[in-house]
């Protein structure tokens, strides 16, 4: 099951109580106090990992907590602290802070599933390995030991341990991919996305045979190769949550390149030009950083072309609006080494500006 957004709620350990202890040995008198401090609770971190590509697993256990601190002992022992929690997501994740459920309205317990508007976006984790703190385990309490001084020889105070960080999330999934497939249902997405990598989506004749995004890689000559997305058919009205609708625009977000596919066979029924004008629309109104992202036009299931008149007319709606354009069918694979090496020249191109636009790093 593919799951890319979930609620989630973390809670970091509370640190552990100082003792309240007096050293007492035989032959030696008035040994003075020594409780030692409490442990620390431990912190809650989220990692990005490449080792999953889902958030399914949040949505059965959505409550994370660390370990508390152990308590402070006599003889001047420290409590352990506890080891701090790594909570692994996949790369590509977006960490949002939530505010905290209304126990009024969801009851004793809360939901920390409840329908809320995420907070602040508080990580952007697109790299593996990359760590961010979410929840700061509390600091252990200080034992009597540390209260002496010239005036109390003999203190008999102790503090209790810091309570640890408490946090409700958001974590939201946007797909890493160099490409994008986009088109209405059926455009044969799902099908080129077989064709051109080891990817197996489910692929049938009916609307919305995939509801969920699916990760294919290109391998090319010379040792070259992109990711490239499988993005759920779009209709119109996606923006708004039509049909499958924006939450799966969103993986699109990254991108490089947008390969936009038209059937231009009639089996749909639809007129291929208004297809590719709907869609168009909907990425404008989605987001116009998406729209203007390079995009690829490609003319689908050629091999089933029965009206050349369809064919034309999108190749001038490309034309018109200065759209690479390319023909193809995914079925018979003809026309599709072209069409990757155009998406690879984006790719690169890409690539490139991102190197460029990097900071430099700081002279030590």
């Amino acid at each position: 099951m593919f799951v890319d957004e979930v609620d989630i709620h973390v809670a970091a350990g509370k640190g552990g109580r100082g003792c309240l202890s007096f050293r007492r040995e035989k032959f030696i008198p008035r040994g003075g106090p020594d409780g030692g401090d409490g442990g620390h609770g431990g912190s809650v971190y989220i990692v990005a990992t490449a080792h999953k590509n889902t958030l399914v697993h949040f949505r059965y256990h959505p409550n994370f907590e660390s370990g508390d601190g152990k308590h402070g002992q006599g003889s001047n022992k420290t409590g352990h602290s506890a080891a701090d929690l790594e909570i692994g997501v996949p790369v590509g994740t977006l960490v949002f802070e939530m505010e905290p459920p209304n126990l009024e309205a969801t009851g004793d317990h809360g939901d920390p599933a409840a329908p809320r508007e995420p907070g602040r976006l508080w990580a952007d984790l697109t790299e593996e390995g990359q760590r961010v703190l979410i929840a700061k385990g509390g600091r252990g309490g200080r034992g009597n030991a540390c209260f002496v001084s010239s005036t109390n020889r003999a203190p008999r105070r102790v503090e209790t341990g810091e309570p640890g960080e408490e946090r409700w999330l958001r974590l939201q999934l946007k797909l890493l991919a160099d490409v994008g497939l986009v088109g209405f249902p059926n455009a044969g997405k799902s099908t080129l996305i077989a064709r051109i990598s080891a990817a197996r989506p489910k692929i049938a004749d009916y609307l919305f045979t995939t509801l969920s995004p699916n990760l294919g890689v290109v391998t090319m000559s010379d040792d070259r190769s992109f990711v490239v997305a499988d993005v759920p058919g779009l209709i119109e009205g996606a923006h708004t949550g039509h049909g499958l609708g924006h939450r799966f625009l969103r993986h699109v977000e990254r991108t490089k390149v947008l390969i936009h596919l038209v059937d231009v066979s009639s089996a749909s029924g639809r007129d291929a030009v208004q297809d590719f004008d709907v869609i168009l629309n909907e990425l404008r109104l989605f987001d116009e950083a998406v729209a203007a992202k390079p995009q690829i036009v490609v003319a689908n299931k050629i091999d089933a072309l029965d009206d050349p008149s369809r064919l034309r007319r999108v190749k001038a709606r490309a034309k018109a609006l200065k759209l690479p354009f390319y023909q193809v069918s995914a079925v018979t694979g003809e026309g599709l080494d072209a069409l990757l090496e155009a998406a690879w020249r984006e790719i690169a191109a890409g690539r490139e500006a991102e190197t460029d636009m990097a900071p430099l790093p700081l002279d030590e």
